[in-house]
């Protein structure tokens, strides 16, 4: 063996036992400071944005179908907008997140959620408000995008699923507050539209005490700021250095690869594609599992099906209630239980609910009496989808790419996720007037049912490991579950 073999040799063997020192090293860099809290805090403040900006249009549906006459068509086309927009921020704030950092970006996407939010409150035609709605959905790709992934790089390995996962939980605030303002019927839609503005300009406020992701510092050879940010990340007297040091061998291995595996071309080499499969396919199943039909249009399915606006608009917030008590429960239990157990756990019951949903319509019962098991299987979707599979969207997202290629593939697999989630809302009125609610029903269901055989046969664990070791078992083609796991002992 050659000396510098030899030598890389080592430096494997070194990075090695720190992955052990990360993993399940010094127990007091485990301990969330106060500084992850703000982190935690502006992960759920965006996320409550993008739950509430998603959500809040179910219910002003109802009123701009009398402001602006719209026809199911528009209707599709400004629920949808948000989503167009989406993908466009994704794909954007990918390349802004590499040159001006984690940070900057996050900055400019909370003042872009402050002009979106004024400009659909204020359109005066329903084409202006889809425009606008293109502009708020620009600010929500890109925290979808940005955030997830800058918490994922603060956050200690054991806590990271904890940590990223308040963005699940900021979703279902944003979902509950907005199902309860619309069912208040109180508000004109404009005003329920604006007041988004408020917890942006909180988040923007917030997001300048907070430093720049320790993981870009150290891309920019800037080493010593890098130390210092993780310094006051960790608890006074954790050892850092592990952690520091493993950042520091894989962005110089990163920087002797060919510039083919950086960025959106690394993404196609053969050794990360089975990250992006996962990354992609949880993306496209998140979505395809049902929960946006059911946040979107659940009081106009409801209502077409005789019941009353009020009626339905209570149903919402119950699901609401429902998505976000499950978020809670699962960023409690995520790291403990591990991602892909819970997430084959829970999936079974979210294809059951649909399947007999669609069953009670299929033989029309859908009326005034029936209404009990309608709701009830409503909730039972709820339950079991948003404490499993949801759960996995961003988490996986921020975790599962390798830092050469980790802002394109967070960038790639929000741009699929929110294509998907365009996809399903330009079509879902369509496709139920064309074979009615039950079948709708039942087809979601068997997105379903792939989504657990995928999970099953690609998904592997990544609970508890650290955001190099995962990226070393990727390189060592290791990334099926079954080796994952024995690997990873």
């Amino acid at each position: 063996m050659t000396r510098a073999e030899d030598r890389s040799t080592d430096a494997t063997e070194h990075r090695r036992s720190s992955d052990d020192d990360a993993a399940g090293g010094d127990p007091r860099s485990e301990k969330i400071t106060g500084v992850l809290l703000l982190t935690a805090l502006i992960s759920a403040i965006a996320s409550l944005l993008y739950g509430y900006d998603t959500g809040i249009i179910s219910a002003a549906l109802l009123q701009i179908q009398k402001d602006f006459d719209t026809s199911s068509a528009m209707e599709q086309v400004i629920a949808g907008s948000i989503l167009f927009g989406a993908v466009i921020g994704a794909l954007t704030c990918s390349r802004l997140s590499e040159r001006r950092g984690r940070r900057g970006t996050i900055l400019l996407i909370a003042l872009t959620f402050v002009a979106g939010a004024i400009l659909c409150s204020v359109s005066p035609s329903a084409v202006l408000l889809s425009l606008s709605r293109i502009v708020l959905g620009f600010a929500v790709g890109g925290a979808t995008q940005v955030v997830p992934m800058y918490v994922a790089e603060l956050a200690p390995p054991r806590r990271r699923g904890q940590l990223v996962l308040t963005f699940q939980v900021g979703i279902g605030v944003g979902i509950v507050v907005s199902t309860i303002v619309g069912a208040t019927e109180s508000l004109s839609w404009r005003v329920s539209v604006g007041l988004a503005c408020i917890p942006a300009l909180v988040m923007f406020v917030v997001m300048l005490r907070l430093p720049e992701s320790p993981r870009w510092l150290v891309k920019q050879d800037r080493r010593d700021d890098a130390r210092d940010v993780l310094a006051t990340m960790r608890p006074d007297g954790a050892d850092i250095d592990p952690e520091i040091d493993d950042m520091v061998g894989l962005t110089e291995d990163e920087r002797n690869v060919d510039d083919s595996e950086r960025g959106w071309r690394g993404l196609r080499r053969p050794w990360v594609r089975p990250a992006a499969i996962v990354g992609f396919g949880i993306a496209m199943f998140t979505q395809l599992s049902g929960i946006e039909m059911i946040i979107y249009y659940a009081p106009t399915i409801l209502t077409d099906n005789g019941f009353s606006t009020s009626a339905a608009l209570r149903v919402s917030v119950a699901l609401g209630v429902t998505y976000l008590v499950m978020m809670i429960v699962g960023l409690n239990i995520v790291d403990r239980i591990g991602r892909r157990r819970l997430t084959l756990v829970m999936i079974p019951g979210t294809a059951v609910s649909l399947f007999v949903l669609g069953g009670l319509f299929v033989t029309g019962h859908s009326g005034r009496s029936d209404v009990p098991f309608i709701v009830a299987c409503l909730v039972v979707f709820m339950f079991f989808n948003a404490g499993g599979l949801q759960l996995m969207g961003w988490l996986t997202g921020s975790e599962i790419y390798p830092l050469a290629v980790r802002s394109a593939g967070t960038s790639a697999q929000a741009a699929v996720l929110w294509s998907t989630n365009l996809l399903i809302t330009l079509t879902l009125l369509t496709i139920i007037n064309a074979v009615h609610v039950g079948p709708t029903m039942w087809l979601y269901g068997a997105f379903n049912v792939l989504a657990w055989l995928f999970v099953w046969f690609r998904m592997p664990d990544l609970t508890g490991r650290s955001l190099e070791q995962i990226e070393r078992n990727l390189r060592d083609g290791h990334f099926t579950p079954k080796e994952f796991a024995a690997h990873s002992t």
